[in-house]
């Protein structure tokens, strides 16, 4: 295979999954549309219904070198923990309160959580271009926050809902930066599988520490959106994006990346109903430019 259609097919990869992806925070609130079901209790069934592909696949690849090290298996079990399980459960209780619009756009937040985890930690100066491009960033979010958050009960949950998901994307991003070495070590494909089963384990802990069996007695269609949620949204895209990455880089895959927080915002607005007016729109340009601005270089 020519490089330029390595690429493209790295373009290709990194479009569906980002798509794929997408659809997971509009999927919770159907979800939450259609019974009244725990987060706990959702994000069980999708990382039960996940399981058996992330478990095949570990398999498959049982045999790459290097063989794991007990170093590696710490590793995994903490970044498993961090960048599926809390990230993840933190995503789905913050979706109770806030649109799935204004999650994702939240969560897309997460390179610009990267770069100040960069300043902080790793001692990395800050150009200018980089701190503008937080200050349009963080700009876009309160423009898109502003309405939303007024007195009474109603502006203090989706406050609440919106610093959970901002929860999620900080955790994202430590997984992200804390996560790099060992993917590199180990490989993505072989990381990816192994933490997300890793990852089961805490919530399937949680859900029988917390839930009654009784609480999957749930409607066909939340076992549905469940389902499609494992698959489309969680196995599909992890994979994809984890070839797409390789392929092509994580500079470009940003901007590949921003047409989830696009997407998201209108087909919500088309099939949930949720608010999209010119407020948001400005706000979401401002934050999709300032987070490109961030991960794309000259």
């Amino acid at each position: 295979m020519s490089s330029g259609a390595y690429r493209w097919w790295g373009i290709a990869f990194a479009l569906v999954g980002v798509l794929a992806f997408s659809f997971r925070p509009i999927l919770i609130k159907l979800a939450y549309a259609a019974h009244p079901v725990s987060p706990t209790t959702l994000m069980f069934l999708r990382m039960a219904l996940a399981l058996p592909f992330f478990a095949a696949v570990g398999w498959w690849l049982r045999g790459q070198q290097p063989r794991l090290q007990a170093r590696d298996w710490a590793g995994l079990a903490g970044l498993g923990f961090v960048g599926y399980y809390l990230s993840s459960f933190l995503d789905f209780a913050g979706l109770q309160y806030v649109g799935a619009g204004v999650g994702r756009l939240i969560q897309y937040l997460y390179p610009t959580l990267v770069l100040l985890l960069s300043f902080l930690y790793l001692r990395k100066r800050p150009t200018v271009r980089e701190i503008s491009a937080l200050a349009i960033t963080y700009t876009g979010v309160a423009l898109v926050l502003s309405d939303r958050l007024g007195g009474g009960a109603e502006g203090n949950l989706f406050l609440l809902g919106a610093l959970l998901v901002f929860g999620c994307a900080l955790t994202y991003a430590v997984y992200l930066v804390a996560g790099s070495q060992l993917i590199q070590r180990i490989g993505s494909m072989r990381f990816t599988a192994l933490t997300m089963i890793v990852s089961t384990a805490p919530i399937t802990l949680q859900f029988f520490a917390l839930e009654p069996l009784a609480a999957l007695e749930l409607p066909a269609a939340v076992w549905w959106y469940a389902g499609i949620m494992a698959t489309f949204s969680t196995v599909l895209p992890v994979f994809l994006v984890a070839e797409a990455l390789k392929r092509i880089g994580a500079n470009h895959f940003a901007l590949v990346g921003a047409v989830g927080p696009v997407s998201v915002a209108v087909t919500s607005a088309l099939g949930l109903d949720e608010p999209f007016g010119p407020l948001q729109a400005a706000g979401a340009a401002l934050v999709i430019g300032g987070v490109l601005l961030v991960s794309l270089r000259r």
